[in-house]
């Protein structure tokens, strides 16, 4: 129920209602202990509460106030007791707010806050009973594909810690070491991986020859249902289409499939403004793993330069950035 609870309507109320609150915490002087709190039901030992600690005053930026909240945010958590992994109103809540915060500061010092909790949580409850439920939440936010919350930038740490720590099977080694080697392919900020792509009438072109200051990949599939939404969403955005028409952005529709047959009786409903491809080159993007596609649908938007300025995000997640860049 908590994960319907955090997973549905979180993303529609409660993130407005926490970035509000953690803006006003990081930026506008409300420094009391009381701003950002997570409590709940006290059980029988009455310690077991979990308050954020306060931001000193003279730290005045958004960002130096935000550093120090990220790097101190679990001083006062009591690792050692396992009493916490059953109380998700407060553990899961306040894991919950700590990964909203981690956007709004430096990011080596968001990826050491998180390395540095979880060396925390083993070694002060070494039977790893703690540290086990912080790993299974951060994959559940930050790397289930169908999470609102998922971000694998901030997973990155979380997969290089159980790859080197010893307190971790080998299975579980193993699965965190090829999440890695996914997470750091076309990573925000590289230039993406390039390959050859089949339009409709046979001719092939590849990913770096596309002319436009944005890119889409959109990669899909025509019996999912998800895709479709998507896929409509795009057609009837005002944002899009505008930057269609004068160019400035290209949509790739990329079917990544082998059955070639059904792909050719879906491609008509492809809008004509778009790239209308099927991945049937030696590069092949599944089977060869060149791109990191755990769900499909999966949007990637590259610059003009093919770099990657978001990674596997949502439509709406296009929107915003494009609404951002247009309109600021």
């Amino acid at each position: 129920m908590l994960k319907i609870c955090v997973w549905v309507i979180y993303p529609i109320v409660f993130i407005a209602g926490i970035s509000f609150m953690l803006i006003n915490y990081i930026g506008d002087g409300m420094h009391e202990n009381d701003n950002l709190f997570v409590t709940g039901r006290i059980p029988p030992k009455e310690t077991t509460v979990f308050t954020v600690a306060a931001i000193p005053d003279e730290l005045k930026s958004h960002l130096l106030r935000a550093d120090y909240l990220v790097s101190h945010y679990w001083d006062s958590f009591d690792f050692s007791d396992t009493a916490y992994i059953n109380l998700p109103e407060i553990t899961e809540q306040a894991f919950v707010d700590f990964l909203d915060v981690l956007p709004h500061a430096d990011k080596l010092k968001a990826y050491f806050s998180i390395s540095a909790m979880l060396e925390r949580a083993l070694t002060e409850e070494p039977a790893g009973i703690v540290y086990a439920y912080f790993i299974g939440l951060y994959r559940d936010y930050l790397y289930d594909p169908n999470s609102p919350m998922r971000d694998e930038e901030y997973y990155i740490p979380v997969a290089k810690h159980i790859c080197e720590n010893s307190a971790n099977d080998i299975a579980t080694k193993e699965r965190a070491t090829f999440d890695l080697s996914m997470m750091l392919k076309n990573r925000k900020g590289n230039i993406a991986t390039n390959f050859t792509y089949t339009l409709t009438n046979g001719d092939k072109d590849k990913l770096h020859s596309i002319k436009a200051e944005y890119t889409l990949l959109f990669f899909y599939y025509s019996d999912c249902m998800d895709c479709k939404r998507t896929k409509k969403m795009l057609e009837n955005s005002q944002i899009i289409n505008s930057l269609l028409r004068t160019g400035k952005l290209k949509i790739l529709a990329l079917y990544p499939g082998s059955d070639i047959k059904m792909w050719r009786a879906y491609s008509t409903t492809i809008p004509q403004q778009w790239i209308n491809a099927y991945d049937s080159s030696e590069d092949q993007i599944i089977k060869n793993k060149l791109y990191s596609i755990r769900a499909i649908p999966s949007l990637y938007f590259l610059d003009r330069d093919k770099r990657v300025v978001m990674k596997d995000v949502t439509a709406e997640q296009v929107f915003a950035f494009l609404n951002r860049e247009t309109y600021n």
